[in-house]
């Protein structure tokens, strides 16, 4: 489709390719060219941090703000007592009030580095679901709510219809779902005037439910906005490595890790990742998209320091890159690396190598880290290692060690004795 949008916000949508589908794009248009229009991206409280596949959901809140829209980042203190169950293979396992809560104080830190939150009219608010889900009374909403939902419509949507046709077992209470998110865009539209929903794109249907619930309800024209479900060039899912997913809370993954995933995009990333994750002008992402063979490199080192400035700040930026010249060009071993500190307790009179290489994080168990040694990818002090049976002790710690699992990941053991 070819549109022309009038109001900034839509055009930075489609110009970055933030924009996979919308309910309606000429109505959301003349909506959006009204300052402190309220949108918002429902995010469900199942860790302690929000990781790299929500940063493309994020972005799109911080250009609403940048574009004059009002930012609702809603909590899902209620929904994620159910669980979604969009395009997953089994239900998700429930977490207690309280792990709830400690999830959602940690990802308010991710959003504080991106939104600015206040009472002007275009600051972001942070508003839990559990604030109208917790106080329902059952039989008033099956009569209220419910009797607005068709079974027959909701069996078709992709979400539910793929898990069915694998039989695998779907709950009614994550069928309850997309009922509960719904209902989340009718409050939001009732209590706080707010517009649009946004998201990934596999959240498509229950965007499209809340839209209906709210039409027919409070006969309120509203809208949804999608963005497409990323994968790298290669094929990966965003946010995940061979080490567990790339989060954003800096006592999650380090800002130098943080910062070496962006330095490890594939070429053919660089120009996308740039429109999507940094706020650099278009111009100049399509110059670094265009770069070849060694200037690659450059332009990859200036994705890495935009994206960690704006996660964990420019000083950050400059440490990771700092060390990350450190270890790659000068083959030292850089200040901003993981460390593992050991004790005397956990060293006592040796550890075994595979052990040090798990400990540190280059490996997820002792197999995978034998098999690491096995298949030369293993390497102390930048020396390969061969034997996997080799024990380190207090005499070899008497300086850092630093281990490297291939090229690109590394991490810096010390140990420090304890004085009598």
């Amino acid at each position: 489709m070819t549109y022309h949008p009038k109001s900034e916000f839509m055009h930075v949508m489609m110009a970055r390719g933030f924009l996979a589908d919308c309910t309606d794009y000429q109505g959301l248009d003349a909506v959006m060219m009204r300052p402190g229009t309220p949108a918002y991206i429902g995010f469900d409280a199942t860790a302690k941090s929000l990781h790299v596949g929500s940063l493309i959901q994020i972005m799109m809140l911080r250009w609403l703000q940048k574009t004059g829209g009002k930012p609702i980042t809603l909590m899902g203190g209620g929904t994620t007592k159910v669980g979604d169950p969009s395009f997953r293979a089994d239900e998700r396992p429930l977490l207690t009030p309280q792990q709830i809560d400690d999830n959602i104080s940690g990802i308010q830190q991710v959003f504080a580095k991106y939104l600015t939150y206040g009472d002007g009219p275009s600051d972001a608010m942070m508003i839990n679901n559990a604030e109208w889900l917790d106080g329902l009374n059952y039989l008033d909403f099956l009569r209220d709510i419910g009797r607005h939902f068709s079974i027959n419509r909701m069996l078709a949507f992709e979400s539910v219809k793929s898990r069915l046709d694998r039989e695998q077992s779907l709950s009614f209470l994550e069928f309850n779902y997309m009922i509960l998110q719904a209902y989340d865009f009718l409050e939001l539209n009732r209590r706080y005037g707010c517009v649009l929903q946004l998201g990934g794109s596999d959240q498509w249907g229950n965007i499209v439910n809340g839209i209906d619930l709210t039409r027919r309800v409070l006969d309120h024209e509203i809208y949804g906005l999608t963005s497409p479900l990323l994968t790298t060039s290669d094929g990966r899912k965003m946010g995940k490595t061979a080490d567990g997913a790339v989060w954003l809370n800096a006592d999650m993954r380090s800002p130098y890790e943080f910062w070496q995933f962006w330095r490890n995009t594939t070429d053919a990333d660089v120009g996308r990742f740039a429109r999507l994750y940094t706020e650099l002008p278009l111009d100049e992402c399509h110059r670094l998209a265009a770069l070849q063979g060694a200037e690659i490199n450059a332009a990859k080192i200036i994705l890495a320091n935009e994206i960690t400035t704006l996660c964990h700040g420019p000083a950050a930026a400059a440490a990771a890159e700092a060390t990350a010249r450190e270890v790659f060009e000068h083959g030292g071993i850089g200040d901003n690396l993981p460390t593992l500190a050991l004790s005397n307790a956990e060293l006592g009179e040796g550890i075994s190598i595979v052990q040090l290489i798990v400990r540190a994080g280059l490996a997820k168990t002792g197999k995978e880290a034998k098999r690491l040694i096995a298949e030369n990818g293993a390497r102390i002090d930048d020396t390969p290692l061969t034997d996997a049976g080799l024990m380190i002790d207090a005499a070899a710690l008497s300086n850092p060690i630093k281990l490297s699992a291939g090229k690109k990941r590394h991490a810096i053991v010390t140990f420090t004795p304890a004085t009598p």
